[in-house]
């Protein structure tokens, strides 16, 4: 199986998100749902679309599922369907699965029963939203719990200066890793970058810092 190809399992509007944004990256994503309409409807837009019961192990076995390295539960609400898969995956040995939580207690089970990557949607957003809502950040994500990466705009006020004169390290407790002027493209931020107002910064630092210094920037 080529290193490079992904199964993904469920063809709702996550699922079918994962896999195009794979195909847009040059792999190869064999997709495959319950449903004989979804199939019908992603046949033309996906080169491997399949009809199968994820939750039947075998069916899986028959499609190959077990030569995969990667393979995304991209199932919704049918939660015993997203357990089930989850554990045949598990059993077959895929080395690296990563499936769709739809709460807390979900996500817990999908971990135990042999689930290596566990993403809540809807949770992971609506925080991202609220770290968005009460600064400056146009963008941020948290890599993990208490720890950020953020992109905002230079505002005057750090403007014209290079990095290690600001020292925001030293004063904020942040860091920026890229800078964007207007016009280029992100390059590594040194110390001796100039950035002028309008720059797009790329930085990091704790949840807290990175709020604390777009609320002041």
């Amino acid at each position: 199986m080529d290193p490079h190809s992904v199964l993904v399992i469920g063809l709702g509007r996550f699922g079918t998100a994962v896999a195009t944004t794979l195909i847009e990256q040059g792999w190869d994503v064999e997709a495959i749902d319950l449903s004989l309409e979804l199939v019908q409807k992603w046949s033309d837009r996906f080169t491997h679309v399949l009809q199968a019961d994820s939750a039947d192990v075998e069916a899986l076995r028959q499609i190959g599922a077990g030569d995969f390295e990667r393979a995304v539960v991209a199932i919704g609400s049918n939660l015993e369907a997203s357990i089930l898969t989850t554990a045949n995956l598990s059993d077959l040995g895929v080395p690296s699965i990563w499936a769709k939580a739809m709460t807390k207690q979900h996500a817990s089970i999908l971990h135990r029963i042999g689930a290596h990557h566990v993403v809540l949607p809807e949770r992971e957003m609506g925080a991202r939203i609220g770290r968005l809502l009460v600064g400056s950040l146009a963008d941020y994500y948290e890599l993990e719990s208490g720890f950020g990466i953020g992109r905002m705009s230079c505002s005057a006020k750090f403007a014209d200066k290079t990095l290690a004169e600001l020292n925001l390290r030293g004063k904020y407790g942040v860091t920026v890793v890229a800078v964007k002027h207007p016009g280029g493209t992100f390059e590594d931020a040194r110390p001796e970058t100039v950035i002028g107002k309008g720059d797009q910064l790329v930085i990091t630092g704790s949840t807290e810092r990175l709020q604390q210094f777009s609320g002041r920037a």
